[in-house]
């Protein structure tokens, strides 16, 4: 089914091609009508284990018979046969009905396994741990997470589908989100401010990155199957480079509030501990705390990045063709300058937001200071950065 319809997608795409854009003039296709309903299985009339011709492997065939739980057909039972899913007596599962309006042909087809409970049950756990051991702090950032992946869904997604720019879309919910989360975690206070102008100007530094990579490494935003449905599905009304922009920026947006708000904190930390270091001093100790964050920091989104990525680094793995041939091939390119404009954000980042940092929460001392107690502090200041 599934290269049935990886298939159908080339091949009108191709169409599309051929025809000059004109295929809006051309006859109209009757597509198939398909609804999705929740099922169970009721009974396994048959199951047989047949090799997949000119595939090295075996699937596992099925007749069964199911009660529709949901929709227009519910308390209906139907007899279909499934070579998808591995199902037994009492499963839930969601039901594909597919009805070709040309032929007068309707079709039965396991679309999914029922995994709502196990999602559902995981998501409870994570509220519940988050609370337990977050507290206060754990709520605020529960609230944080809800406001900004409602800003994803209620304004970011629309805003794309309904032809706005992606790329200027991305970095104006990056920016909400930012704000959003910040102050509702950490409270209106200097130090927060500090790190959200930080995010802020990190976020811009990395958007004008990631179009340079994307303009000059002629990236398409089409090295997906998700992309070609979508853009036959949006009749190609989306820029998909600006989307390919707008997901780099999103996906940066969680390991950069870590680096910016533990700079920000750093900075304010050491002014308490020494309030008559100049500005420069400050900067310097705060580097140096920050260059420990990023070493562990920049590890975890290349982890991060390589674990979403680990079939296609299977693909690479198994391939014998040339090397430089495969990374230079769209899918891997995109992964790889993904990972890398996401990790040049964190670095830069942290010096970004330790000068706005320097700036907005230290004041320069009007009074001259003993050259010992500045020593003194200096010593402190050190201290305190090397043991972090």
């Amino acid at each position: 089914m599934r290269k049935y319809l990886i298939g159908s997608a080339f091949l009108y795409v191709a169409a599309a091609l051929f025809q000059g854009g004109h295929l809006a003039q051309a006859q109209s296709l009757t597509l198939d009508q398909v609804t999705t309903s929740k099922a169970q299985v009721i009974e396994v009339l048959k199951q047989e284990t047949k090799a997949i011709p000119g595939l090295y492997a075996t699937s596992t065939y099925q007749t069964i018979k199911v009660l529709i739980l949901e929709g227009t057909e519910k308390g209906q039972t139907e007899l279909i046969d499934n070579d998808y899913l591995i199902l037994s007596k009492g499963d839930v599962f969601y039901l594909r009905h597919t009805v070709n309006k040309l032929e007068g042909i309707n079709t039965y087809s396991v679309a999914d396994p029922y995994r709502l409970p196990t999602v559902y049950f995981f998501i409870g756990l994570f509220i519940v741990c988050v609370l337990i051991f977050g507290g206060k702090q754990g709520m605020r950032g529960l609230i944080a997470l809800a406001l900004s992946l409602a800003s994803i869904l209620y304004i970011l997604l629309p805003s794309i589908i309904n032809g706005y720019s992606p790329a200027l879309v991305s970095i104006g919910v990056a920016a909400l989100i930012i704000i959003l989360g910040s102050y509702i975690t950490h409270g209106f206070n200097r130090v927060t401010s500090s790190a959200v102008f930080g995010m802020i100007a990190t976020v811009i530094v990395s958007g004008l990155l990631a179009y340079a990579a994307i303009h000059f490494g002629r990236l398409s935003g089409f090295a997906t199957e998700e992309a070609i449905y979508l853009n036959m599905d949006t009749h190609g009304s989306i820029n998909f480079a600006g989307l390919l922009l707008g997901g780099i920026i999103i996906s940066l947006l969680g390991v950069l509030y870590d680096a910016a708000i533990g700079q920000a904190v750093s900075v304010d930390e050491l002014h308490h501990v020494a309030p008559h270091l100049p500005r420069l001093a400050i900067f310097k100790s705060a580097l140096r705390i920050g260059r420990e964050h990023i070493g562990a920091l920049v590890n975890i989104l290349a982890i991060a990045y390589v674990g979403a990525s680990l079939p296609l680094l299977l693909l690479f793995y198994q391939s014998s063709g040339n090397a430089s041939l495969i990374v230079n091939q769209e899918i891997f390119s995109t992964e790889i300058i993904r990972a890398m404009v996401g990790s040049i954000g964190l670095v830069l980042a942290v010096p970004i937001t330790t000068l706005i940092a320097v700036t907005f929460l230290i004041k320069k001392s009007e009074h001259p200071v003993d050259d010992s107690i500045l020593k003194k502090e200096k010593a402190s200041v050190e201290s305190m950065g090397h043991h972090h």
